[in-house]
């Protein structure tokens, strides 16, 4: 089956991939390359928001302008996806924001919510942004918790994908588009995404 999803094509954002997976990069660098492509992934995923008409005094004549006409809720996955946060609420000041608390059991590899605290998202756009997709666990489970509000539509972004995870999405979430820097190879045997960059939360908090 096709891979529903928009992957990023542009050289900033390969740069950035590359200083990500060197396992050399430090935190404050890899801090900043994330909100650099979380900067990339959030203008591609909001190319298509509405706007609306409004006229617009200039220092030398009235003219039309556009300004955005469409509620948006960023809602990061904890602990990585803090990492992307920044970066939309800079795009999008008046965002309202919410949070998805989610561990993975290593043994199983099996995600469970451990904390939730969402605004209103009934009728409004949702950007659910976690850093890694892999097997698509997390993501399912935080989808389904925002799915029951009833959101207008939805969309996932992440720095790295694999293609298992994009699957699951693809066929429990068929109407959620995902919007990635990477495709990646593969899961290993432990469901680390391959070629990957490593645990993102510990090399965004330098707790490697």
């Amino acid at each position: 089956m096709d891979l529903q999803l928009t992957e990023l094509d542009h050289p900033l954002a390969r740069h950035g991939l590359a200083q990500l997976r060197n396992r050399a990069t430090r935190p404050q660098v890899f801090r900043l390359v994330t909100r650099q492509l979380t900067t990339l992934l959030a203008i591609e995923a909001t190319r298509d928001l509405r706007t609306a008409k409004v006229a617009i005094e200039t220092p030398l004549e009235e003219t039309q302008g556009e300004l955005l006409d469409e509620d948006l809720v960023l809602v990061p996955i904890l602990r990585a996806g803090l990492g992307m946060l920044d970066s939309v609420v800079q795009l999008f000041p008046s965002v309202t924001v919410g949070y998805l608390g989610l561990e993975r059991d290593e043994e199983t590899a099996q995600a469970s919510i451990y904390y939730s605290k969402l605004p209103e998202v009934e009728g409004r756009t949702v950007l659910l942004v976690d850093p890694m997709l892999a097997t698509g666990g997390s993501a399912s489970h935080a989808l389904a918790d925002i799915f029951a509000y009833r959101p207008r539509r939805v969309s996932l972004l992440c720095i790295v994908a694999a293609p298992e995870g994009v699957r699951v999405i693809n066929d429990r979430f068929p109407e959620v588009r995902i919007f990635t820097a990477a495709l990646d190879r593969e899961l290993d045997d432990r469901k680390y995404i391959l070629p990957g960059l490593g645990d993102f939360g510990d090399r965004l908090y330098g707790t490697v």
